[in-house]
């Protein structure tokens, strides 16, 4: 990296910091909802493209580049399944989660849950969204940017800088830049922000993955190579994998395949993380709660699925492209330290002075977009389900000040909470199993409690308790290395428990459906597809969503 990359990156990380704190002090004329309804839904004033949009953005991050070639690097497209699957779960969230959403006009989902069944759910729920925005959004992201500035600056593993684990101080300093320009801005701040760095993000993946695929001549040449070179790689310790396109190049594995990830784990496993995380997270989610109206509600998560066509080919299919030049020897011998420095070493070593910085300072951008995603929700949560629910007449001017101390909070214990993994094997390993142990009971109060009216509160605030329970049970049998399976089965096999204990606890404790919980529930799973949609063409919601599941099952069969 040269000076002028430095220079690149401090003035970009300086102009989003920037934005965020010069969001904060514009308000909008015409905007409802006050100062609160400002700083956490943004007044209720976001049209679709600036949905999906955010709801990527807030999604891809550095974890993304990072650990999706990381993976890549070592078992070829297979982790790509993560990306595409999201597509079927946003249909879901537009065609039955979304509208049901803005109907109760809520500002966060535990209290849509508290509508739907009591206020236990709602106390459960907020728990673990707090859980899940801290520690997966947040510190993820702080410890995936900090493991990348690592890397960018050639530090090896370890190294320490101004008497400390110079990964550590990267934490530190990374997340209180975003917990600054958060704090200030509120949802408006990082909405702008997401949407700026969503476009270089996508701008530097597409020009790190073009001028790799040219430099290996193409498909055919990637493929020839990756089957003419079958040896272990430098930086995959002990790897025991063999190196082909039969490996590398398809999407559907067998049982035996290295990455442990079989056809059917992901069928049956993936839905059940990516329900919760795509309909029933607060992060994720309070970009469709702060929609326009239904139709934009609708059209933004769509909108996102369109764009997770493109993580496959631009974070994903680097890593294998990676793969292929190192076994051509296209960098004279070198290749990158660990598998998780992969995507850095494609920077350092395929980008021109002054886009090496660009690319590097829309990295680190990407961890904090997800982490100011993060610390909105979480402010969002604690300001209205902590304190609002108990002080019905709090004034929004304390509600905001609830929210900015949340923030500084929430920024200090993801940073405690980043180092948490460096346990796994591979960043996106830890991520998505700590998603596969939380997900399960969420997912199944929401479905059951969306689609089946008889489902009582009582029940689902027992499959909360347990569900969690059996999740804890799990995470700490895998953390101490007493079992190494499938963590997708794992995750289905938990989903199916829940749904036995739920059904069951219903049958015994039946209640009667509240009358403020009937707009909250479809009589009929046909019943969101009936009536008239707005729009015309992709901008009618039912359209759009037949033009983007046909998009993912042809993109499926081609790479099967």
């Amino acid at each position: 990296m040269s000076s002028f990359d430095w220079v690149v990156i401090i003035l970009y990380l300086l102009a989003v910091v920037g934005l965020g704190v010069a969001a904060g002090f514009l308000r909008r004329k015409g905007e409802t909802g006050g100062e609160g309804g400002h700083y956490f839904l943004a007044g209720n004033t976001l049209a679709w493209p600036v949905i999906g949009l955010a709801m990527f953005a807030a999604n891809i991050s550095t974890v993304h580049l990072v650990s999706l070639a990381e993976a890549a690097y070592k078992f070829g497209l297979v982790f790509g399944n993560f990306e595409w699957m999201a597509g079927f779960t946003l249909i879901l969230l537009s065609l039955f989660f979304a509208p049901l959403y803005l109907r109760s006009k809520v500002a966060t989902l535990p209290d849509f849950l508290e509508r739907r069944f009591n206020r236990g759910c709602r106390d459960v729920l907020s728990v673990v969204s707090l859980f899940s925005a801290i520690v997966i959004h947040m510190g993820v992201a702080l410890y995936t940017a900090a493991w990348v500035l690592r890397g960018i600056l050639g530090l090896p593993p370890g190294a320490t800088l101004l008497g400390m684990d110079a990964l550590m101080l990267f934490i530190i300093v990374l997340g209180l830049l975003t917990g600054i320009y958060t704090m200030v801005g509120g949802l408006l701040a990082v909405v702008w922000t997401e949407s700026l760095q969503t476009v270089l993000l996508l701008v530097g993946a597409i020009v790190i993955t073009a001028v790799g695929y040219l430099k290996i001549g193409g498909w055919s040449e990637l493929a020839h190579t990756l089957a003419s070179n079958a040896h272990p790689l430098a930086g995959v310790e002990n790897s025991q994998v063999t190196w082909g396109t039969a490996n590398f190049l398809n999407m559907a594995r067998t049982a035996d395949d290295p990455s442990g990830l079989a056809w059917y784990s992901i069928l049956l496993g993936y839905p059940v993380l990516g329900i919760w995380y795509w309909c029933c997270d607060q992060t994720i989610v309070q970009r469709v709660l702060a929609a326009k109206n239904e139709k934009h509600a609708r059209l933004g998560p769509l909108f996102c699925a369109f764009l997770k066509i493109w993580p496959v080919f631009f974070f994903v299919l680097p890593g294998i492209i990676c793969v292929a030049l190192v076994q051509k020897n296209a960098f004279g011998g070198a290749a990158p330290q660990t598998a998780a420095d992969t995507y850095t070493f494609l920077i350092t070593h395929l980008l021109p002075i002054g886009l090496k910085g660009l690319v590097a300072a829309a990295m680190l951008a990407a961890a904090m977009q997800t982490c100011s995603a993060a610390l909105n929700s979480t402010a969002t949560l604690v300001a209205y389900d902590l304190f609002k629910r108990h002080k019905p007449d709090i004034s929004d001017h304390r509600l905001v000040q609830i929210g900015k101390w949340t923030t500084v909070i929430g920024t200090l214990l993801a940073i405690v909470a980043s180092p948490l993994f460096g346990h796994y094997t591979t960043i996106f390993e830890g991520i998505n199993k700590l998603i596969s142990y939380v997900a399960p009971p969420i997912t199944t109060v929401f479905l059951l409690g969306v689609f089946w009216k008889r489902a009582s509160g009582r029940s689902a605030l027992i499959t909360l308790i347990a569900g969690m329970g059996l999740g804890a049970v799990m995470f700490v049998v895998d953390w101490n290395g007493l079992y190494k399976g499938d963590f997708m089965l794992i995750a289905f096999l938990l989903f199916a428990a829940c749904l036995v204990i739920m059904i069951m606890t219903t049958c015994l404790f039946p209640e009667p459906l509240k009358r403020e919980a009937r707009p909250l529930i479809w009589e009929d799973w046909r019943e969101p597809l009936r009536g008239e949609a707005q729009g015309h063409g992709l901008g009618n919601y039912r359209l759009a969503s037949v033009a983007v599941l046909g998009i993912f099952a042809a993109l499926y069969l081609v790479f099967h």
